[in-house]
């Protein structure tokens, strides 16, 4: 076997790699913007509110929290959409080409009010960028829902849709690399100068350019992506006891209850260490001029992972990269606990890079896992139901964390925080303590209880052969030949007695009613 073998061999590569990686490349490459253009946001964005529109934080809490809302219910609404439409294109990526232009108009309005904050008004300045901020996330639903929907229809096996999630993460790294090294020059490369009003044409630059950088990808990808045809599928009328009953059958879903729990937790973390890291890094550990280095270290140790949760996936099992790097990031962030500003900057690295190498693992293994969960719900109700298994944990989990970024917005402003007194020298101990509680404290203990979850999870790769091995021959013969054994595990990963799931009836769904029978 000459070398070239043995690499394809350890990645996993069936056949020649052109044949094998293009679709992968053609589905993933919209991930540029979908995993790059929140990264400027979550980067930049709440101190371009704070510090340069000088919008206290209570007001941005509130404005994160209400369009949280309305996104975690167009995020429902759009799954809906996806499972029920009738294309030549397929059910899903025609909406990734249709949100990409109002994506582009929003994403420049994100950083620039054209004259409404000079008015002096915060009640117009609240308007806008609530508006600002549902136009962006309603389009951004509009091409991530149905792309996410879109893999367990393009990419039945297993082992394969972790491949996929990997080149996923490689375009997720080039969108939030190239944007953040443009972006960062762009507002000080490696010496900057503490955010403020005067700053305004650096951001508005900023958002025209990534705007034009973000919109071509999702495009492509609809040109390029081969999901098949769903002229064919049938629909049953919708009602409001439909749809109660098409979510509350996700929920009879063991699996999906214990991936459910999982993301919840995650998100958790996610939010409290994302929304006050900005807040931290100026009011406490007072380095905001390293604050582009500090996230390239971050970038680099994340993207340092991507290897190691790759393989650790595909000689193991899904949840093993959550298993073995949630350990990591926690120690990261217990390290942030204790610093201050006269913390040595090598313990800012330390922390940064065991965090960020951490943090990587359980966002995979949730990712990894999401696919999969559509195989189970299908083992229950004999239907493919993409958009609603994507959905209703991302309705939940927004709605949760909508209401969570409002109580950190409330909190910082009730430990007595001031975006107009930015600097240590003006932080009080309960102001101190505020932003640790919000920035370490808390993740740590949502990170804690997610290790537990991830251990806690039911199915591995031979279970999902099996799902895979009943559900066809059920939509090809109407039975199913299967052990004891093998009933009892699979009724353990569904949480449902055999005789009460579609896979264990007498009477099966038809397969047509999901058809999808040609490629374009």
């Amino acid at each position: 076997m000459g070398a070239i073998d043995k690499l394809k061999d350890a990645a996993g590569i069936e056949g020649k790699f052109g044949t094998y990686i293009k679709p992968m490349a053609s589905y993933t490459c919209a991930n540029i913007t979908l995993g790059g253009a929140g990264y400027p946001l979550n980067l930049y964005h709440q101190q371009y509110l704070s510090f340069v529109e000088q919008m206290p934080t209570d007001v941005t809490g509130v404005i994160s929290m209400i369009n949280g809302l309305i996104d975690a219910v167009s995020d429902v609404t759009m799954g809906l959409i996806t499972d029920r439409t009738r294309s030549k294109f397929g059910k899903h990526r025609i909406y990734v080409l249709i949100g990409a232009i109002p994506f582009f108009f929003a994403y420049i309005m994100k950083w620039y009010s054209f004259g409404i904050s000079s008015m002096g008004n915060m009640t117009f300045n609240f308007i806008y960028y609530l508006v600002t901020a549902f136009i962006y996330s309603t389009s951004y639903t509009m091409m991530s829902v149905p792309h996410v929907a879109m893999l367990p229809t393009i990419e039945p096996n297993y082992f394969r849709r972790t491949q996929y999630k990997m080149v996923e993460y490689m375009f997720n790294s080039v969108g939030q690399v190239s944007s953040f090294l443009f972006m960062g020059m762009v507002l000080g490369g490696v010496n900057m100068s503490n955010p403020s009003p005067a700053d305004k044409s650096k951001y508005l630059f900023s958002g025209i350019i990534l705007a034009l950088w973000f919109v071509w990808s999702p495009i492509l990808s609809f040109f390029t992506c081969p999901e098949p045809s769903s002229l064919g599928l049938r629909n049953e009328p919708i009602n409001w006891r439909y749809l109660f009953n098409e979510y509350y059958l996700v929920f009879k879903n063991r699996s999906f209850r214990q991936y459910f729990l999982i993301s919840i937790f995650n998100s958790f973390r996610s939010s409290f260490y994302s929304y006050s890291d900005q807040y931290f890094i100026i009011s406490i550990a007072d380095r905001y001029s390293q604050f582009n280095v500090l996230n390239t270290v971050a970038g680099t140790a994340e993207f340092m992972g991507s290897p190691v949760i790759y393989f650790l996936s595909r000689y193991f099992d899904k949840r093993t990269s959550g298993l073995m790097l949630t350990p990591l990031m926690v120690a990261g962030l217990a390290i942030f606990a204790f610093v201050k500003n006269s913390t040595p900057t090598v313990f800012l690295y330390l922390a940064t890079i065991l965090y960020n190498f951490g943090f990587s693992g359980p966002g995979f293994a949730i990712d990894t896992i999401q696919p999969d969960i559509t195989d189970v719900d299908e083992l229950i109700t004999g239907r493919r139901r993409e958009g609603v298994i994507a959905t209703f944990r991302s309705f939940v989990s927004k709605t949760i964390n909508s209401f969570m970024t409002g109580i950190l917005g409330f909190s910082l402003k009730f430990f007595g925080y001031d975006v107009t007194k930015k600097e240590p020298m003006y932080q009080t101990a309960k102001t101190i303590f505020g932003l640790r509680l919000n920035f370490s404290i808390m993740p740590i203990i949502f990170g804690l209880i997610t290790l537990i979850l991830i251990k806690s999870f039911t199915m591995n790769k031979k279970d999902h052969e099996e799902i895979q091995r009943v559900i066809k021959e059920k939509h090809e013969t109407g039975h199913v030949n299967i052990t004891e054994e093998q009933k009892k595990r699979l009724e353990k990963i569904a949480g449902q007695k055999w005789e009460d799931m579609w896979i264990g009836s007498y009477a099966p769904v038809s397969a047509s009613v999901n058809s999808e029978i040609t490629l374009d």
